[in-house]
Order: C-alpha cells, then sequence, then structure tokens
C-alpha cells in the first residue's frame, strides 16, 4: 500500500510526464526514505582498497582499436553552472582558445574516429535544461551524429519532498524549483527508459565511455578502453590518488561483508568518522567520474532487478529555494552513477594520471584551465605543462562568478607555467602579459596587476594597490 506522499509524487510526476520507468525507481527510494534509510557508509563497515596504474599496463595496439571501435561516448551535460553564475549549460563555457567545452569534446571525438577509423558515436544526456543550448551549440559539426542514434537523451526529473512530511514541496514563487534530476545515478534509468541502451546493443556497440563534459582530460582514450575490454569486466571506474584538495571528497574502499567495491561520498559517511574520510593515508583513491561498462552486461543486470539497479541511496537535505534559506526543507533523492560499481561482483578500477582528471567547478579551476599550465593539441587533448598544477584561490566576493571573472582577466589570464599558488584576496584586476611564479599573494581592498608583471617569490610584483578610494 502506498503511502500518501508516495502517492503524490507519482501523481505529479506523471502528470509531468515522467517516464514509467523513473517513476518505479523513484518509488524503490521514497520507500528507503519511509523505512529510515540514510545511505550512510560507516567507517568499520569499510576497507582501504588498491589497484593497479594504467601506467604499468601493457596493451597491444589493435586491442587499443578494437575495443576503440565498439564503444560508444556518454557525456553528462545536465548542468547549469549555476554556481558560477550561468543560466545556461555549464559545457557552453569558453575555456581555451575561444572553444567551449562542446567544441573541445566534439573535436577530440571526431579526432579519434580518423584516426582510428572508428565510428565513436558522442551522445550527451542533457536535461531538459541543457537540451536546446546543446543542440544549437553542436549544429556547427554537420558529421558529428551517427546514422541510427541520437546525440542526445535527457535525464529525468523528480519532485523534491518536504522533509517533515515527505510529500512533494510546492513552492509557487517558482514552480520550476519544486523539481530536482535524480543524481546522475540517473543515467542508467534514462538509457534504460529512452530505449537507448537496447539501440546500442542492437547497433554492435558493445561498451560505453561516460564523464563529465566539464572534465576535458576525460578523452574516450584507445588504450584504456583495450584495457577495460582485455579486463573481462562488466564495470570500470578510473581513479587517482587523493590530494589535500581532495580530503573532503569522496573515495573508494572495500566492504568487508561481501568484498565488493564501495564508493562513499561525503553526504554518505557519518559525522563520527568525517576525520576516516579525510584520511589521505587511508583511503588514497578517489573517484574521476570517468566510467566504464558492457553494455550488455549492464542491460542483463537490469532487467535481472526488473529496472531498478539499486544503487545506494543520497538523502541530500536543503531547502527548496538553495538561495532562501527560509524556504521549507526538502530531501532530495539521489544517486551516483559512480556507484553502480558494487552492483558487480566482479567490478574493478583503475589507477590514472591526473591529466585525465581536469574538472572545472569553480572560476579556480577556470583559472588554471585557460593559462599555460595546458597547451590544446592538434588532437584537442589537454597537455599538461606545468610540473605540478598551481592552486589557485581567488576571492570569492569578486571572482566566483564567470561575468565578474571575465572583468577582471579581460587582457588575458596570467602565465602559471611556474606558478606554485596564486592566492588573491580582494578586488584585483589583471594587465596583459602577467606571470606567475613560485607562491604569490595580493593583498588589499582593490588593486590592478600591472601589464608584464610577475608575481611571486623569485620576482615580487609591479602591482598598485588603490585601497579602498578608487
Amino acid at each position: 500500500m502506498k503511502s500518501k506522499g508516495l502517492t503524490q509524487a507519482r501523481e505529479k510526476m506523471t502528470a509531468e510526464g515522467v517516464d514509467p520507468v523513473a517513476i518505479e525507481v523513484f518509488s524503490h527510494y521514497y520507500r528507503q526514505l519511509e523505512h529510515g534509510e540514510t545511505g550512510m557508509i560507516a567507517e568499520d563497515t569499510i576497507e582501504p582498497v588498491g589497484m593497479d596504474s594504467l601506467a604499468d599496463v601493457e596493451v597491444a595496439d589493435d586491442v587499443a582499436a578494437e575495443a576503440i571501435g565498439a564503444t560508444v561516448v556518454i557525456k553528462l551535460n545536465g548542468g547549469l553552472g549555476t554556481s558560477m553564475g550561468m543560466e545556461r549549460a555549464k559545457s557552453l563555457l569558453c575555456v581555451r582558445r575561444g572553444l567551449s567545452f562542446l567544441d573541445v569534446i566534439a573535436r577530440q571525438v571526431l579526432h579519434l574516429r580518423r584516426e582510428y577509423g572508428a565510428t565513436l558515436p558522442l551522445v550527451f544526456m542533457n536535461s531538459f535544461r541543457t537540451s536546446a543550448d546543446t543542440l544549437a551549440a553542436l549544429a556547427r559539426y554537420d558529421d558529428l551524429a551517427v546514422d541510427g542514434l541520437p546525440l542526445e537523451f535527457l535525464q529525468n526529473k523528480e519532485p523534491k519532498l518536504r522533509k517533515d512530511d515527505l510529500t512533494p514541496v510546492t513552492w509557487t514563487k517558482d514552480a520550476a524549483m519544486e523539481w530536482c534530476p535524480p543524481g546522475h545515478g540517473d543515467l542508467y534509468t534514462a538509457l534504460v527508459g529512452t530505449g537507448l541502451l537496447d539501440r546500442l546493443i542492437d547497433q554492435g556497440y558493445r561498451y560505453a565511455f561516460v564523464s563529465n563534459s566539464d572534465n576535458l582530460g576525460a578523452v574516450p582514450d584507445a588504450r584504456v578502453a583495450g584495457w577495460f575490454a582485455s579486463s573481462g569486466a562488466p564495470f570500470a571506474i578510473e581513479a587517482v590518488r587523493r590530494t589535500p584538495s581532495d580530503r573532503k571528497g569522496g573515495h573508494f574502499a572495500r566492504r568487508k561483508a561481501d568484498g565488493r567495491i564501495v564508493l562513499r561520498e561525503t553526504a554518505q559517511t557519518p559525522a563520527a568518522d568525517q576525520e576516516a574520510l579525510q584520511d589521505l593515508s587511508r583511503h588514497q583513491f578517489c573517484s574521476t567520474n570517468n566510467l566504464w561498462f558492457d553494455l550488455e552486461r549492464m542491460r542483463a543486470e537490469i532487467a535481472r532487478r526488473e529496472g531498478v539497479l539499486g544503487l545506494p541511496l543520497i538523502r541530500n537535505e536543503k531547502n527548496v529555494d538553495p538561495a532562501d534559506s527560509r524556504s521549507p526543507e526538502v530531501i532530495q533523492v539521489e544517486t551516483a552513477m559512480g556507484a553502480a560499481i558494487e552492483v558487480f561482483e566482479d567490478s574493478t578500477l583503475i589507477e590514472v594520471t591526473r591529466e585525465r582528471f581536469v574538472p572545472v567547478k569553480t572560476t579556480n579551476d577556470l583559472l588554471v584551465l585557460r593559462s599555460d599550465a595546458y597547451e590544446l593539441g592538434q588532437d584537442f587533448v589537454l597537455d599538461q605543462q606545468a610540473a605540478e598544477l598551481p592552486f589557485v584561490d581567488l576571492d570569492a566576493e569578486h571572482y566566483k562568478l564567470v561575468g565578474d571573472f571575465d572583468k577582471r582577466f579581460a587582457a588575458g589570464v596570467p602565465s602559471l607555467r611556474e606558478a606554485e599558488s596564486l592566492v588573491v584576496h580582494g578586488d584585483w584586476s589583471f594587465g596583459e602579459g602577467v606571470k606567475v611564479t613560485g607562491r604569490a599573494t595580493l593583498e588589499g581592498q582593490r588593486g590592478r596587476v600591472d601589464a608584464g608583471s610577475t608575481l611571486g617569490e623569485a620576482s615580487p610584483a609591479r602591482t598598485r594597490d588603490r585601497g579602498t578610494g578608487d
């Protein structure tokens, strides 16, 4: 018997035209909420996990070529970049040489098709908010679409639930805020519900490579494809060693009860275990969100589980309007696509370098990506030029939003190839040809870094602190 809240939620989703498969998956997690499930993974239930490194793996050229020829590339592209002040698809943001994320991704794939003589379809999982902008931006690439396959499929949406009674929230100020995405774990539900999983298999594709559109390091590399095909595993994730900047993020571990690999997110870690979560010597690896899976094995497992893959619940508590702390508290029911690693007994991991993990979540990341710390090759693959990527911390009050960021770097971003860190306190603008070497910090309420200046320990900056009156 369905509860009142679940009945209301299902009716609301049906009226909105949400796919029936997605409604059943949502119902599965709603019942978990009702029974008090939190999705928490306690430290005493897991242990550290090790893995092989891609650098130590030998992959024959013919194996790599065959594997990439059987692969489809899926990019998660549902985000608007609202935390950076954007109102359109985040992937439209200019990142290198006047090219957006979408431009670089499209050109990476087109280059690989020519190199390997592979079909290599590229498909975006968009949200209803990013679909139109994305397709319009890709229209310039006449040869990008593959016959018989779409360029996109849409992720689902679900109602936000009131925290006090688990009924769908009502927010008349902006009805769109009553809805949320189900997390990127919705990938599998959407592939089934749209029929795309069946179409890919019917057209002879065997593997899927999935990554975020804001990670330009996530190239569908033939060598990695060959490694995955040779492993015989149904599911794999590329991992990197955690650094201090990853301390508060999720990590991989092995569950003691059954020996399966799990991905523990911060939201799934009890407060008492936060110190263990941040222990880089204990939990050494985190996810790039670059994953590979066998399409046929995935379809079989979803069918065996009657449409519900059963990923661990993530209970995300927010306000219905995230910008209004007085708005009703809600629960967003989410799952992580990487959590599917625990669904299969023989899933695996592979350690890769940071060059395959270049996410842009803030303007700090954007500054590094636009700088000469990277070069963009003729194959449109990022080539790290800096021995170590610099730490960047820009004053959020003045640089958090892309529009504000661009105004302050209107003459171009500084050279960061020889930088160790750049920390900016206050409102500073930058002239042309600025260079950062070593560690540099700017202090002052407002200032300008003159054209041609060098910032850092080795050569003090020629800067003008203009105080508060200018």
